[in-house]
C-alpha cells in the first residue's frame, strides 16, 4: 500500500512546479531547489524508515530530490488508477520516425552572401552535421526580395532566384570546407529591419519545412526567430526544439536611447518565447542572457581555412623563417558597440605608456566616420583601412589581435586569430572564457593591464598550437559538443539505448502515465498567449514588427513560387 501525501510533500511539489511561473518573477532556481528539499527531505527520511518494498526504498534513496519527489507523486496518483492523457495545450499530431529516417532542420535568420555570424555558423553546421548518416539535414535561410537585398548584401550582389542564391552559398561553403556537404538548402519569406539591422521572418517560418521532415529543429536565435511567430507552435510539429542563443540583444539595447526600459522589456519578452517554442537552449557563453532551459557551451568551430594558414605559419616558424613581421592589428565592423569605444577609450588613456604603439585597423560600417574622427581628434596612432576578409594574405603577418569588445557573445574574430597561430589581447569577460585556456590568448582586467600585455605579446613570440588546441577549435570538436550538450546524441540514439536498468523504466512509465506537468501547461498557455498577440497588427506594430509580416507578401510568392498564405497554411498541415 502507498503511503497518503501530506502538506510538506504537496507544498514541495507545488513550488517545485511553480518554478517557470517564480523564474519569471526573478526568484531564483536555487533558492526553489533549497525550499524543496527542505519541504520534502524530513518526509523522506521518515518513508526510508516504514517498511516499504525493497524496490521503492532503493528507488528514494538514489537519484536527485526533484526525482524522487517526482516519482513519490507519480506512484500515489498511479495507486487511485488515475492516468494523465496530456494536457490542455498539446498536440499529439506529430509524425512519427523510425531510426533511420531521421531529420534534422536548421532555422538561421540570415544568408550569405552577409557575412554575419548567424549566416556563417549555421552553414558549416549543416554541413559538419550532414556527414553523419543518422539524420538528413536541411537549411532553412531567409529569403529577401531584390529591394532588401539591396540594402543588405555586399558589393551590389543579388539573386533572381532561390536557386541563384543557393549555387552561390554552397559553392562558397566548398571551397573552405573541402568536401561536398550533402544537404538540402530551402528558403522561407524574411523582410529587413532597417531600425534593428536584421531580418525579420514573413509569416509562419514553421511551415517551410513539411510534417513529414518535422523531427528535430535547430532555431538559431531562437528569440529573434519568435518574437513576431504567428504559427505552428515549434514544440507541437517537432519532437526535439534546440535553440542556439548568438546575440547579446540586452546589451546592445542597453546602449540605445531608453535603454535600460527597453532592455527590461525584451528580457521578459526572451524568456516568454524560449518557454514556449524550445526544449533545450545552448548559450555560446555566459555573457547571454540567462534563459530558462538553457546551458553554456560553445558550439561554434573555425572556418578550416584558418586553421590551415595556421598550420602553414607553424611549418615555416620550424624551418626558422620569421613568420610573422607585423605588429598589433584590430579587424571588425566599424560600429561602437563592437569594441571601438573600448579601443579608443584604452589608447587614450595610456598615449603616453604605449608610446610608438602603433595599431592597424580594419573595418567598414555606419560609425566609420565618428570613430576615425574622435581617433584624431585624440591624436591616437590608429591606421583605418576598409575591411576585409580575416584569412586575406595581408594580414597573415600580424602577430597580435587586439580585441577589446565586451559587447560579443563569442567572437569569431578571436577564435580565428587563435587558430591562425596569433597572440590574442582581451578583456577579462565572460563572451571570452573558452579563449582562457588557449595560452596564446592574454586576458586583462584593469586597463594597465591592458598596456602589460600589449608590451608582453609585442616582446615574445606565440606559443605553437598543439594537435589537441586546433582540434577544440575545429568544427568537428564544436559539433561532437553540440550533439552532447542539446541532447541530441540521446534523441537520435534512444531506441538503441532501451538497455536502462528496469527501475529507471518504472520511473519513466510511472511519472509519464500519472503525472500532470505544471511546467508543460505553463509553457503552453505562454504559447497561445504569444499566438493571440502575434495575431493582432495593432499590437505587432506597438512593439516593433514590419508591417505586414503577420504572412508574406505577394513578391514573396512570386519569387517563391508560393500560394497565398491562407491556402498555405492549410496545405501545411497535410
Amino acid at each position: 500500500e502507498v503511503p497518503p501525501l501530506d502538506v510538506p510533500e504537496l507544498l514541495a511539489y507545488f513550488v517545485k512546479q511553480s518554478g517557470p511561473f517564480l523564474d519569471q518573477l526573478g526568484v531564483r532556481r536555487d533558492i526553489c531547489d533549497k525550499i524543496v528539499e527542505s519541504l520534502y527531505s524530513k518526509r523522506k527520511n521518515q518513508l526510508l524508515l516504514q517498511s516499504l518494498s525493497g524496490e521503492e526504498s532503493s528507488v528514494l534513496g538514489n537519484g536527485s530530490i526533484n526525482d524522487e519527489l517526482d516519482l513519490r507523486i507519480a506512484s500515489v496518483l498511479q495507486s487511485t488508477g488515475h492516468r494523465y492523457e496530456g494536457g490542455f495545450w498539446t498536440d499529439h499530431a506529430k509524425h512519427e520516425f523510425s531510426d533511420n529516417e531521421r531529420h534534422v532542420a536548421i532555422v538561421t535568420t540570415a544568408s550569405l552572401p552577409w557575412m554575419t555570424g548567424t549566416a556563417v555558423n549555421p552553414l558549416f553546421r549543416a554541413a559538419y552535421l550532414s556527414q553523419s548518416e543518422r539524420q538528413k539535414v536541411t537549411l532553412l535561410v531567409p529569403w529577401l526580395c531584390k529591394s532588401d537585398q539591396e540594402l543588405v548584401y555586399p558589393s551590389n550582389l543579388t539573386f533572381t532566384s532561390p536557386e541563384e542564391q543557393e549555387g552561390y552559398i554552397r559553392n562558397w561553403l566548398e571551397e573552405r570546407i573541402g568536401f561536398k556537404a550533402d544537404f538540402k538548402i530551402s528558403f522561407y519569406p524574411g523582410k529587413f529591419s532597417k531600425e534593428r539591422r536584421s531580418i525579420i521572418p514573413a509569416g509562419d517560418t514553421s511551415q517551410f519545412i513539411p510534417s513529414r521532415d518535422a523531427d528535430i529543429a535547430i532555431l538559431e536565435e531562437p528569440e529573434h526567430l519568435n518574437w513576431y511567430h504567428h504559427g505552428k507552435r515549434w514544440t507541437d510539429k517537432f519532437n526535439h526544439v534546440v535553440g542556439i542563443v548568438h546575440t547579446n540583444y540586452l546589451e546592445y539595447i542597453k546602449r540605445e536611447k531608453n535603454g535600460a526600459l527597453q532592455a527590461f522589456l525584451v528580457k521578459h519578452i526572451n524568456n516568454w518565447v524560449i518557454r514556449a517554442y524550445c526544449h533545450k537552449v545552448l548559450r555560446l557563453s555566459a555573457a547571454t542572457q540567462d534563459l530558462p532551459k538553457s546551458v553554456v557551451c560553445n558550439v561554434h568551430g573555425v572556418n578550416p581555412k584558418f586553421l590551415k594558414i595556421g598550420e602553414k605559419i607553424a611549418a615555416e616558424r620550424e624551418l626558422g623563417q620569421k613568420a610573422f613581421t607585423k605588429g598589433a592589428y584590430f579587424l571588425g565592423k566599424m560600429v561602437w558597440a563592437k569594441g571601438y569605444k573600448e579601443l579608443i577609450d584604452l589608447l587614450a588613456k595610456h598615449k603616453a605608456d604605449l608610446d610608438g604603439f602603433k595599431l592597424d585597423v580594419f573595418g567598414n560600417g555606419e560609425d566609420a566616420n565618428e570613430v576615425q574622427s574622435a581617433a584624431r581628434r585624440l591624436d591616437l596612432n590608429l591606421n583605418f583601412q576598409k575591411g576585409r576578409d580575416h584569412a586575406d594574405d595581408s594580414l597573415h603577418g600580424y602577430k597580435v589581435f587586439i580585441n577589446p569588445s565586451i559587447s560579443d557573445v563569442l567572437c569569431t574574430a578571436t577564435a580565428e586569430a587563435l587558430a591562425m597561430g596569433k597572440f590574442v589581447i582581451c578583456a577579462d569577460h565572460p563572451s571570452n572564457e573558452f579563449f582562457r585556456s588557449f595560452p596564446n590568448c592574454l586576458t586583462y582586467k584593469t586597463s594597465e593591464d591592458f598596456v602589460a600585455k600589449v608590451k608582453e605579446a609585442l616582446e615574445n613570440e606565440p606559443y605553437p598550437l598543439t594537435p589537441e588546441q586546433r582540434y577544440q577549435l575545429s568544427w568537428e570538436a564544436a559539433t561532437q559538443r553540440f550533439m552532447e550538450y542539446s541532447e541530441l546524441d540521446k534523441v537520435l540514439n534512444k531506441e538503441k539505448d532501451g538497455a536502462n536498468s528496469s527501475t529507471d523504466n518504472r520511473k519513466l512509465i510511472a511519472k509519464s502515465a500519472s503525472m500532470p506537468n505544471l511546467t508543460e501547461v505553463l509553457d503552453g498557455g505562454l504559447a497561445f498567449a504569444h499566438h493571440c498577440l502575434t495575431g493582432n497588427e495593432f499590437l505587432r506594430l506597438c512593439t516593433g514588427a514590419i508591417p505586414g509580416t503577420r504572412d508574406y507578401d505577394k513578391q514573396h510568392c512570386k519569387d517563391l513560387h508560393l500560394l497565398p498564405p491562407q491556402i498555405m497554411t492549410s496545405r501545411a498541415a497535410l
